[in-house]
């Protein structure tokens, strides 16, 4: 039996409020997907192509999903019957297919704005020092998932070519932004950034220390 003087590991209680702060999210992405007639992993494919103009091949949607291939083709073939996505011929593989989202795609990405997510209510109850706290470690942990290889490279800024971290002496806007030219703060770091463009390896790793030793 779990008492105070004998807990479960600290991983294990972080992954329960983890759980739980999922839970709720995907109740939210239900009642979003409901309100767009579609599901939720049709929702997530198209939060996934927005923003790239040139699509995504299908594997790559499975493999940033995290589904099988099967399931990603069937969930892309029933957004394209509702017109919400298209296939186009990849610019890099003539042989290949990318798929990209449509004016009915982001439409239905647009249904329910306005109505706040429960998970987003239990953010803004948080200070303002705990929301960008949050947003640190959750980019830290993404970051070491990537590294393990459990999901591909995303679109922050820290994996960027354009970020520069603590660039600046100005405590509130450290960073800088080398694509917009222009600094900013802790609270705008980028999760899924339309202007990434993913850096070398020895850059990401040369970043990322910069970043760490900065916070520091």
């Amino acid at each position: 039996m779990e008492t105070p003087k004998n807990p479960t590991s600290i991983h294990h209680r972080i992954h329960e409020g983890l759980s739980r702060v999922a839970m709720v999210m995907r109740a939210d992405d239900w009642n979003r997907a409901k309100r767009a007639g579609i599901n939720p992993t049709q929702l997530s494919i198209l939060e996934l192509l927005e923003g790239r103009g040139d699509g995504l091949g299908v594997k790559e949607i499975a493999f940033h999903l995290g589904v099988s291939q099967p399931t990603a083709t069937d969930s892309i073939a029933a957004l394209e019957r509702k017109g919400c996505v298209e296939k186009r011929q990849a610019e890099t593989d003539r042989r290949g297919v990318s798929v990209a989202i449509t004016a009915a795609g982001l439409t239905a990405l647009r249904a329910g704005d306005g109505e706040e997510a429960l998970a987003d209510q239990a953010t803004e109850a948080l200070a303002a020092h705990e929301q960008e706290d949050l947003l640190v470690m959750l980019i830290k942990m993404i970051r070491q998932l990537q590294v393990n290889d459990a999901i591909p490279i995303q679109r922050m800024c820290t994996s960027c070519r354009y970020f520069a971290p603590f660039a600046h002496a100005d405590a509130a806007q450290p960073h800088h932004c080398k694509f917009v030219d222009a600094a900013f703060g802790q609270r705008d770091l980028r999760i899924d950034c339309r202007d990434h463009e993913t850096a070398d390896a020895a850059i990401r790793a040369a970043t990322w220390a910069a970043f760490e030793n900065g916070r520091d």
